[in-house]
């Protein structure tokens, strides 16, 4: 039996934004990945919750590499959890390449809806938000996009 791939919204800023589900899968999970795991630390403790899985970074620089990694504990039967920073795994963070990797493998993908600063940020723009496109965030230094 094949595990659960769940991605987890977390808060853009203050915690008491966090899902309320976010608490029970981070004791859940059997392999949470987090593209910071310091962040997750702080996370973890504002919550109050002690995750009983292992915690592995995964972020840019080394996603390629950890994927495989993660597919197998998936195909294992592990539930592992992804969190990044802020916001929501996939949208401008680590995480399409998992998600293509599980769902090619068969592995179900789930999630826990949580804040994103792409809507949040369209909800609040005052445009019209029947359609739009999200090209990526604009680089943080002058040049460098």
């Amino acid at each position: 039996m094949t595990g659960t791939l769940v991605l987890a919204g977390t808060p853009i800023g203050d915690t008491a934004d966090a899902p309320p589900r976010l608490a029970a899968e981070l004791m859940a999970a059997d392999v949470i990945a987090a593209e910071d795991t310091r962040r997750l630390r702080r996370l973890t403790q504002a919550l109050e919750v002690r995750p009983a899985g292992r915690v592995v970074s995964y972020f840019e620089g080394n996603e390629s590499a950890r994927t495989p990694e993660l597919v197998e504990s998936l195909v294992g039967g592990a539930r592992v959890l992804l969190v990044t920073d802020a916001g929501m795994p996939s949208v401008s963070d680590p995480g399409y390449r998992l998600v293509a990797a599980a769902v090619e493998r068969g592995i179900t993908v789930t999630a826990v809806p949580g804040p994103s600063a792409v809507l949040t940020a369209l909800a609040v723009s005052g445009l019209p938000v029947d359609r739009f496109c999200f090209e990526g965030f604009p680089p943080r230094k002058a040049g460098s996009g």
